[in-house]
């Protein structure tokens, strides 16, 4: 959509993802059996006093609904809460059955209602809590309602109480299982993305620094080299007075000798001369304008501010040169003002959607939006939409 910022969708790590994903599998799953053993839990409440029939629904169905509506909410810290009431609660309601059945047995076939869903409570149990502690959950689940079930039905305690237990252990352990290893995967996934961000935020420092020595090289060219060829040009009684140039080459060197210019801050024609070097460096022909406040000329910028944005500028260049196509034109805007740095990037390329691209592309995750929101005031929106070329701001407001 034209205009769109792609700084509005919130970025969400993968084990976000994922819990979100189980918590709304959790909760569809809650939801439909609650119809499908609608008999059997009439029929248990028969023999079962009521406040466990309506505390049982409300507890295991209640939390299990609720942890698929929590998927939706910003805060995941909602799934993993209520994943944990409903894994808890579901042990808490099968222990409690004991106070509330009346001792009534019934057939060999009979089974309780609970006993058809403890893998689900289990991998509840999965999304609150590390693999060990949801084995543990599921180990006790199956092992409860399986002794129940049997103690229920008239036949002998130990009439196939073995190969049930195996086949419910078995049966959920798949299910936890891969729940855990997809949570696992989750972690992996974001602690690779972390490291990842720091490479590419450290290449950028990088980056950052070969900038500057481009700016250190070009004062040498734009003042000593200058200097000394106007002087050598001063034959035959040409009158070519060099004095001037030749003290601001030498001002020029005693504010790199102090620290200025180098780690201190730039006054507005610094920040020019390092917008225009990161620009040119991508592409020699791009269309260079600036705006510089009347009210600016005596005023200085933060060295690392100043930094921050033209390797952003950089990077957006480098993603035009790249992305935008053989025959995009690039044009860079700088405007300095009081306080304020804003320097607008633009082609007029393919363009693309920028909810479109993946968050482990770097270009725009770290060097451009991270690197400027690393920055006191600083801020970076990306425009663009197929066909309609692309739009970066990058913008600095003294804090």
């Amino acid at each position: 959509m034209p205009g769109l910022d792609a700084t509005a969708s919130p970025d969400t790590s993968s084990n976000e993802k994922i819990q979100r994903l189980f918590g709304r599998f959790i909760g569809a799953g809650y939801f439909f059996y609650v119809f499908l053993l609608v008999d059997a839990i009439r029929e248990l409440a028969q023999i079962t006093a009521t406040w466990w029939t309506v505390l049982a629904v409300v507890v295991i169905f209640g939390t299990g609904v609720a942890l698929g509506v929590s998927s939706f909410v910003r805060d995941t810290r909602w799934i993993t809460s209520i994943a944990a009431a409903n894994a808890l609660g579901f042990l808490a309601v099968v222990l409690l059955w004991w106070l509330a059945w009346d001792g009534t047995h019934l057939s060999e076939q009979f089974s309780t209602w609970t006993s058809a869903i403890p893998g689900v409570a289990s991998l509840a149990a999965a999304v609150a809590w590390r693999p060990v502690v949801a084995f543990a959950h599921m180990f006790v689940a199956v092992g409860l309602v399986q002794v129940g079930d049997h103690v229920l039905r008239s036949s002998p305690f130990m009439t196939d109480i073995v190969p049930d237990l195996t086949f419910g252990w078995t049966f959920c352990a798949v299910f936890v299982a891969a729940a855990s290893m997809a949570f696992h995967t989750g972690r992996t996934l974001d602690a690779t993305i972390v490291e990842t961000h720091l490479a590419a935020a450290n290449a950028a420092a990088i980056q950052a620094r070969s900038v500057e020595r481009e700016r250190l090289d070009a004062l040498v060219h734009d003042t000593v080299l200058s200097t000394l060829l106007v002087a050598a040009m001063r034959t035959g009684g040409v009158a070519v007075n060099v004095t001037d140039q030749a003290r601001r080459a030498i001002e020029g060197f005693d504010e790199l000798r102090a620290g200025d210019g180098l780690e201190g801050d730039f006054d507005a024609a610094g920040v020019l001369a390092h917008m225009r070097s990161a620009a040119s460096e991508v592409d020699e022909g791009v269309r260079f304008v600036s705006h510089v406040d009347p009210l600016s000329a005596d005023r200085w910028y933060p060295v690392e501010a100043t930094r921050s944005i033209a390797g952003a500028l950089a990077e957006a260049m480098r993603n035009s040169v790249q992305h935008a196509g053989p025959l995009a034109r690039r044009d860079v805007e700088v405007r300095i003002e009081p306080g304020r740095l804003s320097v607008l990037v633009s082609d007029d390329g393919l363009g693309f959607d920028p909810d479109e691209v993946s968050e482990l592309r770097l270009g725009l995750a770290v060097s451009i939006r991270g690197r400027m929101a690393a920055q006191p005031g600083g801020s970076a929106e990306v425009r663009s939409w197929p066909g309609g070329g692309a739009r970066v701001q990058l913008e600095w407001t003294a804090p």
